[in-house]
């Protein structure tokens, strides 16, 4: 806090800005009008330091620090009108941004920069970029190999584009040059690959499955939780009394983390399969873990691992063609739809903002539109299990 004091008949102001002490007299002799006069100028220092406003050399053009701060205010003056090169920039833009992203962000942004970016524009300054080398890099980046021996497909190469557009808007203001990113469009992507499971096929993984892994793989189909999800479930959230898991955190590369977006933060309905099953499961654990799923030792399960131990071994005993464990989200989306649910309640329960993706994604697996709530599906599982427990 600052305040005013008086020596040898002069008013001097004691405050403290970026951490140092400092004392600055004025011209004004000690008097009260003076005096009233240095408070009104305190008092709006005071709130410049605070908004981060404050300009040293505004209030004391010949205080005893001036020199510093004139020094100070040279190389900010300098740095201004001489960008750094792209590779600088990047590092220090990336550095203020990790603190917003949470780890899994910092990640993929990382592997674009060191893999992508970087390599591309070495050695430019960042306002000798434009429009036509930001356009030569997109073009560059469709010839480059993908994953499966193919190449990047437009949903990563729009991703990697993403870091590049807000290092040059942020440089841009800046540096005040002209902002390069200027009508450059998203490459079109290809529709997310739906491919579902028959209510066969479910019950056939279901009936074959490890024991283990049973309640692990209904909880996966039948309520469409991420994998990240279903991996970073814990107990506390499974609300046995609502008949409903509260999707609240996430198991993203080892580290428990907020939802993927903020809808995805929901509430999703247990079905008679999910609940006996995750009951049976709390009974028989005890529970000897904080997870719902867990290894030996406690831990969360490791997906790669349990979709290359389990996953696709059972997929290739049962002769089903091989899918990505995502696919049974997709399923869950599909046997909703096919048993008439509600399109909102379906959307509530995928965490989606609304019905648009719904349709986007499953149109073809709607057949009409009903005003239910779940018990469509419910009845549609009793019906078909019941089958299979009398075969």
């Amino acid at each position: 806090m600052a305040t005013l004091g008086s020596r040898n008949q002069r008013i001097y102001i004691d405050f403290r800005y970026k951490g140092l002490r400092y004392k600055e007299y004025t011209r004004a002799p000690d008097t009260p009008a003076n005096r009233k006069s240095a408070l009104h100028l305190l008092k709006r220092m005071e709130a410049e330091i605070t908004l981060g406003t404050f300009d040293y050399l505004e209030y004391f053009p010949n205080g005893q620090s001036a020199a510093k701060f004139k020094g100070q205010q040279q190389r900010t003056t300098e740095q201004r009108s001489a960008p750094f090169s792209f590779e600088h920039f990047t590092e220090i833009w990336f550095s203020e941004k990790q603190v917003e992203w949470r780890q899994s962000y910092q990640a993929i942004n990382r592997i674009s920069l060191d893999k992508h970016i970087l390599p591309y524009f070495k050695g430019k300054r960042i306002d000798e970029i434009d429009k036509a080398l930001i356009l030569q890099f997109r073009a560059y980046l469709t010839g480059e190999p993908g994953q499966s021996n193919g190449l990047l497909s437009a949903s990563r190469v729009n991703h990697i584009m993403i870091p590049l557009r807000m290092i040059l808007v942020e440089a841009s203001e800046r540096f005040d040059f002209k902002n390069p990113w200027i009508n450059i469009k998203r490459l079109k992507e290809a529709k997310p690959k739906v491919d579902p499971f028959t209510l066969a096929d479910v019950q056939a993984i279901l009936a074959t499955v490890r024991d283990d892994f049973k309640a692990y793989y209904t909880v996966r189909f039948f309520t469409g939780l991420r994998s990240s999800e279903i991996d970073g479930l814990r107990w506390k959230y499974v609300d046995f009394e609502r008949r409903q898991i509260l999707v609240r955190e996430a198991l993203v590369q080892g580290q428990m983390v907020g939802t993927k977006t903020e809808g995805s933060s929901r509430e999703v309905d247990m079905n008679t399969l999910v609940f006996d099953n995750l009951k049976q499961l709390h009974a028989n654990n005890l529970p000897a873990s904080d997870f719902v799923f867990s290894t030996r030792n406690g831990g969360p399960l490791h997906n790669r691992n349990v979709t290359q131990r389990v996953w696709y071994p059972l997929l290739r005993y049962l002769d089903i063609p091989k899918r990505r464990p995502y696919q049974t989200r997709h399923t869950a989306a599909m046997l909703w739809l096919a048993a008439g649910e509600n399109p909102e309640w379906i959307a509530r329960q995928m965490g989606h903002a609304n019905t648009k993706m719904l349709f986007e994604v499953y149109s073809r697996y709607v057949p009409n539109l009903t005003r239910r709530d779940g018990s469509a599906f419910e009845r549609l599982l009793q019906a078909e299990f019941r089958q299979e427990n009398m075969k």
